[in-house]
């Protein structure tokens, strides 16, 4: 429970507002998960009840949503070159459903194959690897950024 400046505890309609506030002011600057969000204000010793109203409150205005978060972290993720099964990992981290996660890199419009080749160009150039020792290498560090076996092999075919 929160506390005031003298160490009383607010009555709950403050400590609502000031969970709220607390929560607009983190959604005002991304997105964020239903799950993430709760963590993050259960950090600030928040009464655990009401954060959870809170939180349905906001879901039931439009204000948080998961399906949105799921959408904002798959475009910024494959933007910055990370592949399907790093940016499902990071949303399970973070509870979003299996649904959401699923429709999120259905409805990205991203070529997952011809990402992972433009990847593995940036990081080491147009020209294929010549050696087993050299393609084990790209093929990994494709692989730690979240490429699959087939989007895998679609970076290495000519």
């Amino acid at each position: 429970m929160s506390y005031a400046d003298d160490n009383e505890p607010l009555d709950p309609d403050a400590e609502r507002l000031a969970v709220r506030k607390r929560a607009m002011d983190l959604l005002a600057r991304r997105e964020h998960a239903p799950a993430e969000l709760s963590a993050k204000l259960a950090k600030r010793d928040h009464d655990r009840d009401i954060v959870a109203a809170v939180l349905d409150e906001l879901i039931d205005d439009g204000l948080l949503s998961e399906s949105r978060y799921a959408d904002a972290l798959v475009s910024s993720r494959a933007s910055r070159g990370t592949g399907p099964v790093r940016i499902r990992a990071e949303l399970a981290a973070v509870h979003v459903s299996d649904f959401e996660i699923d429709r999120a890199l259905e409805d990205a419009e991203v070529d997952w194959h011809a990402l992972a080749e433009q990847v593995r160009r940036k990081r080491f150039g147009a020209e294929m690897p010549q050696d087993f020792p050299a393609k084990a290498k790209q093929m990994r560090f494709l692989q730690r950024r979240g490429f699959d076996g087939d989007q895998l092999q679609a970076a290495f075919d000519d």
